[in-house]
């Protein structure tokens, strides 16, 4: 493939991927950090602006809590009959998905995505109902709170010591068309909840006890401006790589770290993971698989696995790619993250190699472009540490044979060639001699078969050109 040109394959991921969205609904997700800070509020006040701007819009359901300034809201938007089921003697109403799927309108309003359905419902989780009407072509407004994304689970768990039981899968916030954060501070919510703005008085209560405690909402509250943080910068990604922009923009930093079986890749790996932390930055650890890495030893390629297990544990993320340039895919990645900082180790090798072609960092550096590189030096170990690998490389043997058969290939050529050419048609007396070359080549390796071309230059030397 040519350098530079787009990729069919991608190109073709993009527009099916185009296609689809523009068949699917739109989900836009009103998300915060705990309950009580302004979600379904706001979305109601963004769903009365889109009935006013003649949209067909409708509510399916909205919890509001008693809250009055909520309820009145409501007032004015059309409503869908909910579904009444019964479960075990207690009336239960629910969000009705076939009505709103059979009414089909323009923009429905779907409170409190992580809603677990009653027993007997069509799907068993809120956001699955809400899956159903994107396929539709429906437009939907939800909410949703930090603590019930699916992955955030257990760091929630940690922090507030409460399980939370209802979540939702973290595809459904990354394929959400747009995600509004509704923030509030920690102490404006307390004081919400102490109004009864939140619960009722007894419930608020417990919560400040409970779940509200101040430094909860703070920790709640740095997950949900990070997680949206995140989602901002997946969609500059994905802009940048649907409009072709290759160069790296420094919104946000960062570190890629080039990862090799090199012995002072540990520390180059707890060198960038530092960097990463003192610059609060994510941080990835890449390998290039290309054919030399083919050649690698036993102990080579264990090393290579420890250096990226250790990445993982100091919650890099360690990512293997293929390529035959090394180099320039490190680079081609890296720009495609965005990643504003390489981290590269000190060349190990002699001087007089980057003469004869240059080295991976002088590579990186001249591609690298806008994207800062920053070297390291490695372990004071590494040396002695490489020393004792090289020693344990199984060292070839001397093959007299294969060498005899390189001699004995060189004589039969010359032999055939002499007695069908003779001195005439020098073009096919070095094809007989080539054919020998190859033969020995594929029977014997590398060394026979160079001695094989140095002997049969000699004996074609002095057969096939007269001397004067």
């Amino acid at each position: 493939m040519t350098e530079g040109r787009a990729d069919p394959d991608e190109l073709l991921r993009r527009v099916t991927a185009a296609e689809r969205r523009e068949l699917r609904g739109k989900l836009v997700v009103f998300f915060g950090a705990a309950p009580g800070v302004g979600k379904t509020y706001a979305m109601l006040e963004a769903a009365r602006s889109e009935r006013d701007l003649k949209r067909d819009v409708v509510v399916g359901i909205v919890e509001t809590h008693g809250r009055f300034d909520t309820g009145a809201l409501v007032i004015g938007l059309e409503l869908l009959p909910r579904r009444k089921l019964n479960h075990r003697g207690i009336a239960i109403e629910e969000f009705d998905l076939d009505a709103a799927i059979t009414r089909k309108p323009g923009l429905v309003l779907v409170d409190e995505l992580a809603h677990t359905n009653a027993p007997g419902s069509r799907h068993a989780k809120r956001w699955q109902d809400v899956d159903e009407l994107l396929d539709a072509g429906i437009d939907v407004y939800t909410t949703l709170n930090v603590q019930h994304i699916e992955s955030l689970n257990d760091v929630v768990a940690q922090v507030t010591g409460v399980v939370v039981r209802e979540t939702v899968p973290d595809r459904v916030l990354e394929e959400a068309s747009e995600v509004r954060l509704i923030d509030l501070p920690p102490d404006e919510l307390l004081e919400r909840l102490q109004e009864g703005k939140v619960y009722i008085p007894d419930q608020a209560q417990r919560a400040v006890e409970g779940f509200f405690r101040k430094g909860n909402l703070i920790a709640l509250r740095e997950l949900a401006l990070r997680c949206t943080a995140e989602r901002v910068d997946a969609q500059m990604r994905l802009y940048k790589t649907e409009h072709g922009i290759e160069r790296a923009w420094p919104t946000t930093e960062r570190i890629l770290v080039c990862v090799s079986p090199s012995p002072s890749s540990a520390r180059l790996v707890r060198a960038a993971r530092r960097m990463a932390a003192s610059l609060h930055a994510p941080c990835i650890a890449v390998f290039v698989e290309s054919p030399a890495s083919l050649r690698m030893t036993q102990s080579a390629r264990l090393r290579l696995s420890d250096n990226l297990r250790l990445a993982e544990q100091l919650g890099a993320e360690p990512v293997t790619l293929k390529g035959e340039h090394a180099a320039r895919e490190t680079v081609r990645y890296a720009r495609s993250r965005n990643v504003s900082k390489i981290v590269i180790g000190k060349p190990t090798h002699p001087r007089w190699r980057d003469f004869v072609a240059p080295s991976f960092l002088d590579e990186i550096v001249r591609l690298s472009g806008d994207i800062d590189v920053y070297v390291i030096s490695g372990d004071l170990l590494a040396p002695a540490r490489a020393k004792e690998d090289q020693e344990s490389r199984p060292t070839p043997k001397l093959n007299p044979a294969a060498y005899a058969g390189s001699a004995a290939s060189a004589v039969v050529a010359s032999a055939v060639s002499w007695f069908l050419f003779g001195r005439r048609q020098l073009a096919d007396v070095v094809m007989i001699y080539l054919l020998g070359i190859i033969f020995v080549s594929l029977r014997f390796g590398y060394g026979p078969s160079i001695a094989a071309a140095v002997l049969s230059v000699l004996l074609l030397d002095f057969f096939s050109f007269p001397r004067t």
